[in-house]
């Protein structure tokens, strides 16, 4: 990155730089050659108006034309007067060996010319501005004359190129310099990237509590390390939600499977009646669905995990659904003096199956930890858009506030003697969270210690946006 951050920045530079070097050398070029042709035009109009003024006195004449050859060196002019046959009258000494007339333009009002190489051999290396224009000597029309007037461009040409090596040195040194402050430039802008892989480098999988938007990062890379920070929180909670479920996986294994070694080693000890051994294999086969309903819970939950899953909606009656879980229930309430009852009217979409299937844990879970002569309730509540909420209230022991947000965890006990051989294997209310995340919806649970807890389904409706 930081490579193509300098070759980006210098490119850029150079192109810039050979811009402004190239406007530099053009505007410069145009200004002297602006000058040029209006010291050329100047030195004509000086000449018309002496041959206008005193064309019978030619020494005036002489006297401009060879002034300017003998004296002025900065700016050379060669200058000739021709009468209307085109013979020369006069003309600054060696000017016929530079320039001769032949390589003027015709005589116009203005007609200036650029000539490169004289035909002499020490100026065939000079470049000249030619003028050609028309005069009258002393105003009459019968005294046409012309005029020829060359200015030497050596001193132009060599200060345009001095400047042109002058402003190359400056682009190749500028790009130059402009290379290395790029290369220091880009070097300390990654430099933030740098330390942020560093300080990624120190995250493992022992180590998921380290954080790096401690530091003071750019602006730009204050919000990834923000980012990493936050997938390193769910990283972490992941690994610990792994690391607890596997276990509880290992605990609700271990309880069945020590069940059913030590009652085979016990019918094996000695030799049985045809009584006894039928009670090992009834015990023995109510751990083994102890197991199965454990296995099928986590596939479920498994495939429940999958976003690909659909699951086929219905309209339902929720009163109807409620009262077939009742009447499930009614024999399991009855011999635990518990009084369930349903109440409340709702319509909503949902998979019949899952929707029963989710009633079904929480008025399980209820009448569990309802004691005698409690109460079981299942509501329905119709909500606008075609939602519905199903509640299921007891008046259990509670659940205190702490654990109120591990409740949904994959075998999660809130009895810390965690006895699963009396109250199951802990994955109801997860199995009723992934039913209702199946649902677009959500499972709340409030609880008091000492007056019982309320779980909470939300069913979104049609005009409810569903996951």
């Amino acid at each position: 990155m930081a490579n193509r951050l300098t070759r980006h920045y210098v490119l850029s530079a150079v192109i810039i730089l050979g811009l402004a070097v190239f406007t530099l050398h053009w505007t410069l070029e145009r200004s002297l050659d602006a000058r040029d042709r209006a010291q050329v035009l100047s030195k004509v109009q000086v000449l018309q108006t002496l041959l206008r003024e005193h064309f019978d006195k030619p020494e005036i004449l002489i006297s401009e034309i060879e002034h300017e050859a003998a004296e002025n060196q900065a700016l050379r002019y060669y200058l000739r007067i021709l009468d209307a046959q085109g013979v020369t009258l006069m003309e600054t000494t060696g000017m016929r060996q530079v320039l001769p007339p032949s390589i003027f333009p015709p005589a116009a009002p203005v007609a200036i010319t650029r000539f490169a190489g004289g035909s002499g051999a020490l100026f065939e290396h000079q470049t000249f501005l030619l003028a050609s224009v028309e005069a009258i000597a002393g105003g009459g029309p019968s005294r046409k004359r012309s005029l020829q007037v060359g200015l030497e461009l050596t001193p132009t040409i060599v200060l345009i190129e001095s400047y042109h090596r002058v402003l190359l040195a400056v682009l190749v040194g500028g790009a130059a310099l402009m290379g290395l402050a790029g290369w220091v430039i880009a070097r300390r802008g990654v430099r933030p990237l740098w330390d942020l892989a560093d300080a990624t480098r120190r995250v493992t999988a022992s180590r998921l509590s380290e954080r790096v938007s401690g530091q003071q990062w750019p602006a730009e890379l204050g919000h990834l390390a923000g980012a990493f920070d936050e997938m390193l929180v769910r990283l972490e909670d992941s690994f610990r939600r792994l690391t607890d479920f596997s276990s509880d996986l290992a605990h609700a294994l271990r309880n069945p499977i020590n069940n059913l070694r030590g009652e085979a080693e016990v019918a094996l000890a000695r030799a049985r009646s045809t009584e006894e051994y039928q009670q090992v294999l009834a015990s023995s086969l109510e751990e083994l669905e102890r197991l199965s309903r454990m296995i099928d819970g986590l596939l479920f939950l498994a495939r429940s995990d999958d976003a690909r899953v659909a699951i086929q909606r219905v309209t339902l009656k929720a009163r109807r659904e409620l009262e077939a879980v009742r009447e499930f229930y009614d024999a399991v309430a009855t011999e635990g003096k518990v009084t369930l009852r349903c109440e409340g009217e709702a319509a909503f979409q949902g998979d019949p199956m899952l929707v029963r299937r989710a009633v079904s844990n929480l008025v399980g879970n209820a009448l569990k930890h309802t004691p005698p002569g409690g109460n079981v309730v299942v509501t329905a509540r119709e909500e606008e858009g075609g939602g519905a909420e199903i509640s299921v209230r007891d008046d259990g022991a509670g659940i205190p506030a702490e654990l109120l947000p591990r409740v949904f965890e994959r075998f999660f006990q809130v009895d810390k003697s965690r006895d699963l051989t009396a109250k199951g294997a802990g994955l109801g209310l997860a199995i009723v969270q992934s039913i209702m995340r199946l649902h677009g919806g959500e499972a709340r649970v409030e609880s008091v210690l000492g007056r019982g807890t309320t779980v909470t389904l939300r069913f979104p409706g049609s005009r409810h946006p569903v996951s």
